[in-house]
């Protein structure tokens, strides 16, 4: 059956799949939203999420109660690996409720990453700094390192 099945195109590939760039979690073709870089970092909500993950919250802590500069430190290199993806970010239903964009433009583009075997990228995908006035950067980039996830630790 093997034989007859190669011949006659009867295979079965495996479906396409992908995880969230923010959760982990494994999204089927054709699933998510796809965002920029840009999109991302605009969201004070996606930062203070960030920065009480398990693995960040501790210099969060640091940072709010201590004024640690090696955990304000960290909290920047946090800041520029989110800002500097020159990959689109695929993000799950669970999270595009933090960041203020189109969702159907972004369902759309996911929809357009997918087809094109995950190489479409949509317009403004890069380095956030790039594609984002300088002023809006900034004050992005001081929330992120310098008021995220106050609230929780005060």
């Amino acid at each position: 059956m093997g034989f007859f099945s190669n011949i006659f195109g009867g295979k079965k590939q495996k479906p396409a799949t992908a995880k969230c760039d923010i959760s982990d979690t494994m999204l089927e073709f054709g699933e998510g939203y796809l965002l920029t870089s840009s999109q991302i970092i605009n969201s004070t909500s996606f930062w203070d999420m960030m920065m009480l993950q398990p693995e960040t919250k501790s210099y969060t802590i640091q940072h709010f109660e201590n004024q640690d500069p090696s955990a304000k430190s960290i909290r920047q290199m946090i800041f520029n690996k989110y800002a500097s993806k020159d990959e689109p970010w695929l993000v799950a239903d669970t999270y595009v409720k933090m960041f203020e964009i189109d969702e159907a433009t972004a369902r759309e583009y996911a929809k357009e990453w997918w087809s094109s075997e995950k190489s479409f990228r949509p317009p403004q995908c890069g380095n956030a700094k790039e594609n984002m006035p300088s002023n809006k950067f900034d004050e992005l980039q001081n929330y992120a390192v310098m008021e995220a996830g106050k609230e929780a630790v005060s």
